[in-house]
Parts: C-alpha cells; sequence; structure tokens
C-alpha cells in the first residue's frame, strides 16, 4: 500500500506598477479556476489563511494604494506562508517600462494614486521604487510593456494554469541587442557571432522561422555546434533545477535585429525540448512588435 501524496494549495501573490495590467492577471486567473481576491488589505491575509473554505488555488492582488501595505510585511508574509506544509506561495509581478506606463495613463486621463497632482511621471517613479524589493523578489516576472490584452493571458495561463506542479515549465524567446535584453530571463545565449542573413538581399525580409533563412544560418561551421552545446547544456541543467523546486525557467537568444538568428535558434531549442517532453511556451519579442507595427497601418 502506498502513501497518498499531500496535496498541496497554490497561493499566488499579485502585484506591480499601476497600468501594468496587476487587475487583468486577476482576472485571468479567475478564469483558471483560482480564487481571485484583488486589493486585498494585508491584515486579512492571516485569517482567510486559517479559513480556508475550498482547496481552490488562490490569486490574491496586492496594490499600494492600500493603507497597510507595505513591502516589509509582504516578504514577511512570503515567508510564513512557505513554512506552512499545504501551501505553495508564488509572488507574480507585472513589469512595465516607464514610457508605456506614462502612455497608457494618458490614453485613460487616470490620475496616477501616487501622483501627488497631475505629475503622472512622479508618481511612476515613486511606485517603481517602492516595488523594486519585491520585482527582484519575484517568482515570475511578466513584461507587460510589448504584451496586449491577449498576449498577457497567455503568458499568466502558461504560468499559472492548474496542472502538475511538478513540471518545470519553460520559456524560450528571441530578441534585439538593440532593443535591450528582455527583464526575465535567466539564460541569455549571444548569436551575433553566427552568419547573419540580413546581408543576402533574397533572405533579409524573412525570418529565423524560415527554411532557406535556417539553411544559411546552418551554413556557418560554427551554428549546429552552438545549437548542440546549448540544447544539451540546457537539457542537463532541467532536472537539476526541477530538483531544486525551481517552476519556471526562461532561456532568450539575441541577435542584432532580433530577427534571422536569434529566432532560429530559439524555435530549434523550443522544438528539441517539447520533443523531450518538457512544457514550453516561446515569443519572438521583434517579430511580434513588428506584427502589431504592420497591422496599425
Amino acid at each position: 500500500m502506498t502513501a497518498e501524496t499531500p496535496t498541496h494549495r497554490r497561493l499566488v501573490l499579485v502585484t506591480g506598477p499601476s497600468g501594468a495590467g496587476r487587475s487583468s492577471a486577476i482576472r485571468v486567473l479567475e478564469d483558471l479556476g483560482y480564487e481571485a481576491i484583488d486589493n486585498m488589505p494585508l491584515r486579512l491575509l492571516r485569517p482567510l489563511l486559517d479559513n480556508p473554505g475550498t482547496d481552490a488555488p488562490l490569486a490574491l492582488g496586492i496594490d499600494p494604494r492600500n493603507r497597510d501595505f507595505s513591502v516589509t510585511a509582504i516578504m514577511d508574509a512570503l515567508g510564513q506562508i512557505a513554512a506552512l506544509p499545504d501551501l505553495v506561495p508564488e509572488l507574480l509581478y507585472l513589469d512595465c517600462s516607464t514610457d508605456v506606463l506614462l502612455n497608457r495613463f494618458s490614453e485613460t486621463r487616470r490620475r496616477h494614486p501616487l501622483a501627488a497632482s497631475d505629475r503622472v511621471e512622479a508618481g511612476i517613479q515613486r511606485e517603481l521604487e517602492l516595488l523594486a524589493p519585491l520585482r527582484a523578489r519575484a517568482d515570475v516576472l511578466i513584461d507587460t510593456s510589448a504584451l496586449n490584452v491577449h498576449e498577457l493571458r497567455t503568458e499568466v495561463e502558461h504560468w499559472f494554469s492548474p496542472g502538475d506542479q511538478s513540471q518545470l515549465a519553460v520559456s524560450v524567446q528571441s530578441f534585439s541587442y538593440k532593443r535591450g535584453l528582455p527583464r526575465s530571463v535567466d539564460m541569455v545565449f549571444d548569436c551575433r557571432f553566427l552568419k547573419n542573413p540580413f546581408w543576402d538581399p533574397d533572405l533579409r525580409a524573412g525570418t529565423g522561422k524560415d527554411s532557406k533563412v535556417q539553411t544559411y544560418i546552418q551554413s556557418d561551421p560554427r551554428a549546429v555546434p552552438f545549437e548542440e552545446k546549448v540544447r544539451d547544456m540546457v537539457q542537463w541543467l532541467l532536472p537539476a533545477y526541477l530538483e531544486e523546486g525551481k517552476s519556471h525557467l526562461s532561456v532568450a537568444f539575441g541577435c542584432t535585429g532580433g530577427q534571422h538568428r536569434s529566432v532560429a535558434m530559439a524555435e530549434s531549442l523550443a522544438a528539441a525540448l517539447v520533443q523531450s517532453g518538457w512544457q514550453v511556451s516561446i515569443r519572438h519579442r521583434e517579430l511580434d512588435r513588428r506584427k502589431r507595427e504592420e497591422a496599425k497601418v
């Protein structure tokens, strides 16, 4: 007779600067079956945990506007929850660049909750500074600067869909160094040493998803060994991360424009990991951005 495996209730604390999408993320979690409470005062957290009511996972939105908001209190609460035998706490931080936050407040004509008057930018900076320790502590950080509501839903669903919590979720993405490093990645691989399809007029308009572009890149004698060594290293590390209790891992490939080499390498690694049975999501930051710009024309 085998002993029953203890069940653990997932508890996700959701925070981030105003305008970054916290409320939208809470709604997605509610749709996924979480018992969701937004803008919950911290003083009510312990009574809530002492009277669970159901076995559904919990999603709690933490808002800096709350009277009893305190970064120290949230840090202490995470430590106390982690010590409980039947709860698995996670901190989800919705991040966003200052410029995008300014645009969002301008479009909605809302007053920033931490702005003394109409100086929205000052309120944003004050809030980002206040939340900095939580951003550094986050288990999952989603940068919503370039995401629409549907893409945010996809990201939240990827990380927090109910299922086998012993499985490690892997995110693979490509990006352009011209636009800066992604904010929420664990491993970054630079592909700029590889032969660049941009300089071939017939391939310039293509992407790393195209077979002709992939063939061109692999004609570089360094490409296949690089691809194999990265794949072998990541596949070797994944079981170790899983054993340590890590539930998410983000891997990014960068090149000059984020269109050819990084895309091809991200596609290759993602396909290999899926074939090995890992749960993988893939995102091409610059290609997604280009699609949005073309849609506006």
